[in-house]
């Protein structure tokens, strides 16, 4: 790392950005470290602000992550990036205030996609931040009926929120069944059968033409309406990199995502790394490990594993040290309506997958995903024991497939 006389500065105090730094200390960097986080609150979690937190499990305050006591570093909250020179080594906050930096870390994470027009003034939420969740769980308190547009995962762990406090919960979504777009069709039919058992009503291969008007009742575009009170927009997330446009960093042009090397070091606009600039969590696409015809050149996994798992590396490519030996499997979970769903790997890069066990009555289920012979994930419900074998297994594929042709 060049330019060791000025600090490092994270962009973003978000977990990816706390786990960056600590690892930075870990590593030995004794310089002068300064973390910006747009905003005003400590660094949180947010995984529990769609489960816990807004089914009143938890108190939002109980979010608040760890941080060392000995990482001494300059907090700059309720500060937000809006401009890169990367030619004076400077980051420009919407204060006005120019820091210079020896070494740089984007962990600007992603917002939520919003509703492509007019929303109305009152009754819609979207969901990301801490103050969205207090807001939204204000609205659910309030009573039903609920609008879920998007049965992702954020949106089916709203609608399991809300019908846990009693409250009436319609889920809308383009595809077949929930989940489907992450997980595939077995995972997702299995869990729309559990969601519709749970009384909520799927409306699946539909979309909102129309948000509610102020009787409340919103247009589907197959002409049925819906009555809503509350409408939650769970449309995806976005990376947030516009402040990074004119950089001469390379951008994905689909997603926005900031493309970055095996080692999560910035690439330039011509693919070459930077070496004082590394990225890590949402706003991240590394290579693809399959790359090849239908699969893109890298690849957004967004996952809460993704900012944990690479702050070690991205850590030390920055202070160009060796990279940490092992593989690094991606994971994520989500608990809704009584499941526990656990996953490992990239299901998303498999070309087929296999059911090892469907058990509707014991609400268990066991998939795993293949690209050609090799498995690349597998995802259970209610079956976590089984996870630690396949993790393995994911963990030898995806390491073979850095040197392996592609399937």
């Amino acid at each position: 790392m060049s330019g060791d006389l000025d600090p490092i500065v994270v962009v973003g105090a978000g977990l990816a950005g706390l786990r960056a730094a600590t690892a930075l200390r870990e590593r030995g960097y004794a310089g002068r470290l300064v973390l910006v986080g747009d905003e005003p609150d400590p660094p949180y979690d947010r995984p529990p602000l769609s489960k816990e937190v807004l089914a009143g499990r938890l108190p939002v305050s109980a979010t608040d992550l760890p941080v060392p006591a000995d990482l001494d570093a300059r907090p700059v909250p309720g500060r937000a990036a809006v401009g890169l020179d990367r030619a004076a080594r400077t980051v420009a906050l919407d204060d006005g205030t120019a820091l210079r930096y020896g070494g740089l870390v984007i962990a600007t994470g992603a917002s939520a996609a919003p509703w492509p027009g007019a929303v109305p003034e009152r009754g819609v939420h979207l969901l990301r931040g801490r103050r969205d969740a207090v807001a939204l769980r204000e609205s659910l308190l309030g009573g039903g009926p609920v609008l879920v547009v998007g049965a992702g995962f954020l949106g089916s762990e709203v609608a399991s929120a809300a019908r846990s406090m009693g409250l009436p919960v319609t889920l809308v979504d383009p595809g077949r069944h929930p989940l489907e777009a992450a997980v595939g069709p077995a995972a997702g039919g299995f869990v729309g059968s559990v969601q519709a058992a749970a009384g909520v009503d799927l409306r699946m291969g539909a979309t909102v033409a129309e948000l509610p008007d102020r009787r409340g009742s919103a247009l589907l575009s197959d002409g049925s309406r819906v009555t809503a009170r509350t409408v939650v927009l769970a449309l995806g997330a976005r990376p947030n990199t516009g402040w990074l446009r004119g950089s001469g960093l390379g951008l994905d042009p689909g997603t926005g995502a900031l493309l970055c090397d095996g080692r999560r070091r910035a690439l330039d606009h011509r693919g070459e790394p930077v070496p004082d600039i590394v990225a890590l969590g949402d706003v991240a696409a590394a290579p693809h490990p399959f790359p090849g015809p239908g699969s893109p050149a890298h690849l957004m996994v967004g996952h809460w594993s993704e900012a944990v798992d690479h702050a070690a590396g991205a850590a030390a490519a920055l202070l160009g040290d060796p990279p940490p030996e092992g593989s690094v499997v991606p994971s994520f979970w989500s608990d809704q309506f009584g499941l526990r769903i656990r996953s490992v790997g990239l299901p998303r890069a498999a070309d087929r997958a296999e059911v090892r066990e469907h058990d509707p009555r014991q609400r268990r289920l066991e998939v795993t995903y293949h690209r050609g012979e090799r498995m690349v994930g597998a995802l259970t419900v209610n079956r976590t024991s089984r996870l630690a074998a396949h993790r393995q297994a994911v963990a030898r594929n995806l390491e073979g497939a850095v040197t392996a042709p592609s399937a």
